[in-house]
């Protein structure tokens, strides 16, 4: 144990150094220590703040340049209202008020200045006669003819057909004629069809399904070159007779085309009356085509049977 005490090594006594006291910290900015959202949150107020205050200063010039005739009662700088032309005088010509609205609530009381007075229906300016002459189906405007004597016999008309809607009443023809469906007419008579006639024959009435013209020369012109609907495509028209009748016109025309390449005819005729029934004139319409000229004399029978009721 002696020798072991006298080996052993002493212990070294280290001197600890001596101690410096820490540096003291660097100083940072005050917005560094913030956190970002508080730097956000300043942001967004600040920008808040600037867009309010430029609103505010564009509405502030926008309302002091805004013309004056914006405001009630203002007019545009440089303008004078023009008196109004229906406005009364003064003067002691003008009634009094009481008397002006009793005049304006009158039907009877005239019109006031700048305001077009009622009239009578404007006659047509006839264009619409102008645009039928031009139509190649038409030769032309109708010397006025008489109505000659056609082939055939009379059919027997000892019965009459009245039509409420046209305000007319004509010859119920005897047979072979017989009364049929007269959509879209008023009243409707025809024949037994003919094979290869190109159509059936029919005498109908009916208000005028065309514009009025100015007079019932011109409408029946019109009527009649409407009635080329009822007739084959390609159909022309050929004047044989245009006269007066009591209260209206007559035209009377031959109609030809051509069936199947044959060079066919139908005779036909109009007539346009004046009747206080209806608001329009009746239109008596009849055709016949060449497969039955056997009964083309009862286009004369039907026409001259019609009469206003």
């Amino acid at each position: 144990m002696a020798a072991e005490a006298e080996t052993s090594e002493l212990p070294k006594i280290v001197a600890e150094p001596p101690r410096v006291p820490p540096a003291s910290p660097i100083k940072r900015s005050r917005i560094g220590d913030l956190p970002m959202r508080v730097i956000y949150r300043i942001l967004a107020g600040t920008a808040a703040v600037t867009v309010a205050a430029v609103a505010a200063l564009v509405g502030f010039l926008s309302s002091g340049s805004t013309d004056s005739s914006d405001r009630p009662g203002g007019e545009p700088p440089g303008q004078i209202a023009a008196p109004s032309a229906a406005a009364p005088s003064s003067g002691p010509s003008s009634p009094p008020p009481s008397a002006a609205a009793s005049s304006a609530a009158s039907p009877t009381a005239s019109p006031t200045a700048g305001t077009p007075a009622p009239g009578p229906t404007p006659t047509p300016d006839g264009s619409a006669v102008t645009a039928a002459l031009a139509d190649p189906r038409l030769p032309g405007p109708p010397a006025d003819r008489k109505l000659g004597r056609l082939p055939g016999k009379a059919s027997a008309a000892k019965r009459r057909i009245k039509d409420e809607k046209s305000g007319v009443s004509l010859a119920r023809l005897g047979k072979p004629w017989k009364s049929h469906g007269a959509s879209p007419f008023s009243t409707k008579q025809v024949l037994p069809p003919v094979k290869g006639a190109g159509h059936r024959a029919m005498l109908v009435s009916c208000p005028v399904p065309i514009l009025v013209q100015a007079t019932a020369k011109d409408t029946a012109l019109l009527a009649a070159r409407w009635t080329l609907n009822h007739h084959p495509e390609g159909a022309e028209i050929k004047w044989t007779a245009s006269q007066p009748v009591e209260d209206g016109w007559l035209l009377a025309y031959r109609v030809t085309y051509k069936v199947k390449g044959k060079s066919r005819s139908s005779m036909a005729a109009v007539t346009v009356i004046e009747t206080d029934r209806a608001k329009k004139p009746a239109l008596v319409f009849v055709t016949i085509p060449d497969a039955q000229r056997g009964r083309w004399r009862d286009i004369t029978t039907a026409l001259s049977s019609v009469r206003s009721l």
